[in-house]
């Protein structure tokens, strides 16, 4: 009679557990799954967006670009292909918020170091004064690494099209002429396939921990 019992007691012990199992499966499946937005022009604060493409809500793409790295190297959109990156604009000089985003970008660049496929890079918005050697400079100063971080510079134009139109980024000054442009502490997430999936402030530790995690939920949709 006990070794009845004892049998019965293991037999409800695997189907509790089998139980367990397929009820996890089950949340597992029926569980909606984290996504993250695409971003339009529509969507941003018009302040951050040409006034030609305010109105565009879908289909939005980074443009191609060819600016020159921290190394002298013209880096185009052909660097990033296949990658996800995390972009901002800055300056060298900037004494009030960009050394804290530069920071957090190291920070960033610590957690994506051996990720093949995760790339950052830094757009500056003073061209003119921030040439290679300045950036390169910065680069060494800031621990940046060469095969993760591009800071770039190049023509003001182009950079302000890129902030203005593609990335949805920075504000006009409006005082100094046609291509000023007062930089954000946005930090900008965009995928593989060129389309801005997140904007987050460069300056906070939350929102640092948010993007690193958005990260994961975009990484993960490309193994789905």
């Amino acid at each position: 009679m006990r070794s009845f019992f004892s049998k019965f007691k293991f037999l409800g012990i695997v189907l509790l557990g089998l139980s367990a199992v397929i009820i996890y499966l089950f949340y597992n499946a029926l569980k909606p799954q984290k996504t993250l937005p695409v971003y339009s022009p529509a969507m941003v604060n018009a302040e951050l967006v040409a006034e030609e493409i305010q109105h565009v809500r879908k289909y939005h793409t980074i443009a191609d670009f060819s600016l020159t790295n921290q190394n002298g190297k013209t880096v185009t959109q052909a660097d990033y292909k296949d990658k996800i990156y995390i972009a901002d604009f800055f300056f060298t000089t900037c004494p009030t918020i960009c050394p804290i985003m530069t920071k957090n970008m190291a920070e960033i660049q610590k957690e994506i170091k051996d990720e093949k496929d995760v790339m950052l890079l830094s757009h500056s918005v003073t061209p003119v004064i921030d040439s290679v050697a300045q950036l390169k400079k910065y680069a060494l100063e800031k621990g940046v690494i060469d095969e993760k971080w591009n800071l770039v510079t190049g023509a003001k134009k182009d950079i302000y099209e890129l902030a203005r139109k593609s990335y949805l980024a920075v504000k006009t000054d409006g005082d100094g002429g046609p291509f000023d442009m007062i930089h954000t502490e946005n930090f900008i997430l965009v995928d593989k396939e060129r389309r801005i999936r997140g904007f987050y402030d460069g300056t906070k530790e939350d929102d640092i921990q948010k993007l690193l995690e958005d990260l994961k939920i975009l990484k993960a949709s490309y193994l789905e």
